[in-house]
């Protein structure tokens, strides 16, 4: 940057801020409209953010390197009946994968239902039972925190011992050992062999409000017409999509699928819940982009107007400095900073706004709020760009105002 440029920025933003200075009541007005599109963009989107990390959180908890294979996708598109209509699967199907899948590490059948949990007069509704082989544990990264997993042994002779879930064990046994007691399941006894630490919750649905149970008792004690699916880990060296892909001729092969007829089952993993997730997000966020734009328009249009207005008011003023030997970009440079310099005020203090808005809505609702560093600092620029741009054309017509006549306003 040349000298002389450097000597009209400088000169520009003293008379700019003196003039804001003393135009205080169009200064705050102006202000404060820009400030409400930021503050509205940065409330959107942090609670939208916080809703990402949130979430990102939660499916980290079912490991980045596990597979589902089930009747039914965990996104459903299209015919239900379609996918109620498939086979289900067998536990020696169970076992021909393990033996033609080298790059799995774990593999467990796994079925569930909804059922009342009871203790010494105490109840719990809607908890999920599960009915599990030992190796879950490790797929599901289930952490005992007392007591013991499920064995195959508890399995092969359907033993019915339960493993149950921390809201399960605050819940019917506040301040007690739970180890050792019989709860009942929709009205059968089992006995609690082990507690789980907390995961937290997945998509608000508590995880930590659940029981397993070995697979075999389940069916044993619950019925066996209902279908399960198969849960697995891959190894850590595997690469999940290859190991997605030879997945699909092997269960294809094991169910005896004909050649040419589409697959008869589904393949499920946490990031299609993510891609879903992002799906949903993404219209979000254009929602929220489109209410900040529109706001902003509108607060640039208004620091348009007022720029206009300031220029009229001090046609004079501008006569004097363009016959005292003020160049063009000198007038121009000083507009456009008195334009930035309102906009970037009101970016700022719409962050403030916004980012206190966000947390105050993820204190006294469930909704998370996480704005990042780099929002803010777009925020801010952006409102200061806005300021820049619908600053152009009253800074212009500055300018090119004829001195003499400039002169001659009253």
């Amino acid at each position: 940057m040349s000298k002389a440029v450097r000597v009209d920025v400088m000169e520009g933003a003293r008379i700019a801020f003196f003039s804001l200075g003393a135009n205080r009541m169009r200064t705050v007005l102006t202000t404060v409209g820009i400030g409400i599109g930021v503050a509205t963009l940065l409330a959107i989107i942090g609670i939208i953010q916080g809703l990402n990390a949130s979430f990102d959180k939660q499916l980290a908890s079912l490991g980045s390197n596990t597979l589902q294979v089930s009747k039914f996708p965990w996104v459903i598109k299209g015919d239900w009946w379609m996918y109620r209509n498939r086979k289900n699967f067998t536990l020696p199907q169970v076992e021909q994968i393990r033996a033609q899948a080298p790059f799995i590490a774990a593999i467990s059948p796994i079925v569930g239902r909804n059922g009342d949990v009871g203790f010494n007069g105490q109840q719990l509704s809607t908890v999920d039972v599960f009915g599990v082989t030992q190796e879950y544990f490790a797929i599901g990264s289930w952490q005992v925190m007392s007591g013991r997993s499920l064995t195959d042994a508890d399995d092969a002779v359907t033993r019915p011992v339960a493993v149950i879930g921390a809201t399960v064990a605050e819940g019917l046994f506040p301040g007690i050992n739970p180890l050792g007691r019989s709860i009942r399941i929709d009205g059968r006894p089992f006995q609690v062999v082990g507690t789980l630490a907390r995961k937290g919750k997945l998509l608000e649905r508590d995880q930590d409000l659940a029981v397993m149970v070995p697979f075999k008792t389940f069916y044993s004690t619950f019925g066996k017409g209902r279908p399960f699916s198969i849960s697995m880990a891959v190894d850590q060296g595997q690469d999940i999509r290859k190991a997605e892909e030879q997945l699909v001729g092997i269960v294809r092969r094991v169910r005896g699928t004909p050649p040419g007829v589409p697959d008869d089952f589904s393949i499920n993993r946490p990031e299609q819940l993510a891609q879903t997730y992002e799906q949903l997000t993404g219209a979000l966020y254009g929602v929220a982009l489109g209410v900040g734009f529109i706001t902003m328009l509108v607060g640039g249009i208004g620091i348009m107007n007022i720029m206009l207005v300031s220029v009229r008011e001090r046609t004079r003023e501008i006569g004097i400095r363009r016959a005292l030997g003020a160049r063009k970009r000198t007038i121009v440079v000083q507009f456009l900073m008195e334009a930035s310099a309102v906009s970037a005020v009101g970016g700022l203090l719409g962050t403030i706004v916004g980012l206190g808005t966000a947390k105050v809505v993820s204190l006294i609702t469930p909704l998370a709020a996480d704005v990042q560093a780099g929002t803010i600092v777009g925020g801010v620029g952006f409102a200061a760009l806005v300021g820049l741009l619908f600053g152009i054309w009253p800074a212009a017509r500055a300018a090119n105002l004829d001195p003499v006549e400039a002169l001659r306003y009253e």
